[in-house]
């Protein structure tokens, strides 16, 4: 297949400017990726913010402290690689997407300047930070799901298409809202994660439908990606995909059903199913559009930069991403488990 795709573009498959695009775009899947399901669970908390009670709403805000400064992170790693690495589809992709590309940016800068203002503001004043963070997280979530939207109807820009673009936006805030209340059920106790997850059971349906929608969507949009999951060869790849997404949503509703309460030593399984059906998603996405940055207009190859600049970020690349995986093992590496109670800094007076 590789020898296939390589004779397609007029190269070798050992010749550098073959692989070295391909690279990158597995570069850039894993970052969308990440900060996909990293950011992902910090985005779903913000929306769910105005949902708790007000009790709660700082300790929801505090649990995500050690990685706010993480998860800031993929976005501007992602458009950083995208634009170094193709810098002929940058112009073309953001011509196509710089409605939902505002939208993200607004929503990011407004989440970032609320979550540290809180920190540093009054008490009677934290509650309108508090807010702030909500509204950029419903602003960011929507706008990816637009940007989803307008990929997978190949940037169509009739009346028709921006409105499918808005509904898969509100099912975006939809599985952010999922991946959220599972992190919840899975780091905190009592009734904080019953309400949890009563929101994850209400936000997974419109998950799927979500899901199913894009799918559709691609498939009946273009006639490519129709051929490519239909085909005899690629049948049971389809089945298989489709089976197990829906193993998951069977399995992470079942266990949420009983949570808290006979299921609570695996209330982290909800999560782990979620991040699955996430990866999946984004794994058959990538799979439907590759190898074209713009369906049917122009490839990874079309979009390259030239040799000796892909070489310098790649040589960037590869002292700076082992450097970044430390920093993130050390940053996430408790995101699993039970919220630890906080320690005093002075012990109780005595009597």
């Amino acid at each position: 297949m590789i020898a296939m795709l390589a004779a397609s573009q007029g190269l070798s498959p050992e010749d550098p400017s073959f692989w070295m695009p391909l690279a990158f775009m597995g570069l850039l899947f894993v970052v969308i990726a990440a900060g996909m399901v990293l950011d992902g669970f910090d985005l779903g908390v913000g929306i769910l913010l105005q949902l708790a009670p007000e009790h709660e709403r700082g300790r929801m805000m505090s649990l995500l402290s050690p990685w706010r400064d993480a998860n800031e992170f993929w976005l501007l790693l992602g458009m950083g690689l995208f634009a170094s690495a193709f810098p002929f589809a940058w112009g073309a992709v953001l011509g196509k997407l710089y409605g939902p590309l505002t939208f993200m940016v607004l929503g990011v800068v407004l989440r970032s300047v609320s979550f540290e203002f809180r920190i540093r503001a009054r008490n009677e004043m934290k509650p309108r930070w508090i807010f702030g963070f909500w509204a950029g997280s419903i602003i960011t979530a929507f706008g990816q799901g637009m940007l989803l939207g307008r990929i997978a109807t190949g940037y169509q820009s009739d009346a028709g298409y921006g409105w499918f673009a808005m509904f898969v936006g509100l099912c975006a805030v939809a599985a952010y809202v999922l991946l959220g209340a599972s992190w919840l059920v899975m780091r905190v106790d009592g009734d904080l994660q019953r309400r949890a997850a009563g929101w994850a059971r209400h936000a997974i349906r419109w998950t799927a439908v979500g899901m199913v929608a894009i799918a559709v969507t691609l498939g009946l949009a273009n006639a490519g990606i129709f051929y490519k999951w239909s085909n005899i060869a690629h049948l049971s790849l389809a089945a298989t995909v489709w089976v197990m997404m829906l193993a998951g949503y069977v399995a992470a509703e079942m266990l949420l059903a009983r949570l808290p309460g006979r299921a609570d030593r695996f209330s982290w399984l909800p999560f782990v199913l979620c991040v699955a059906l996430f990866l999946l998603m984004l794994s058959g996405l990538a799979y439907s559009l590759f190898p074209y940055l713009i369906l049917d207009d122009m490839t990874l190859w079309d979009g390259a930069g030239a040799l000796s600049s892909m070489r310098l970020v790649m040589a960037g690349a590869v002292v700076g991403i082992p450097v970044v995986l430390v920093f993130n093992i050390l940053a996430y590496r408790s995101v699993f488990g039970k919220e630890r109670a906080p320690v005093p800094l002075l012990p109780p007076p005595s009597a």
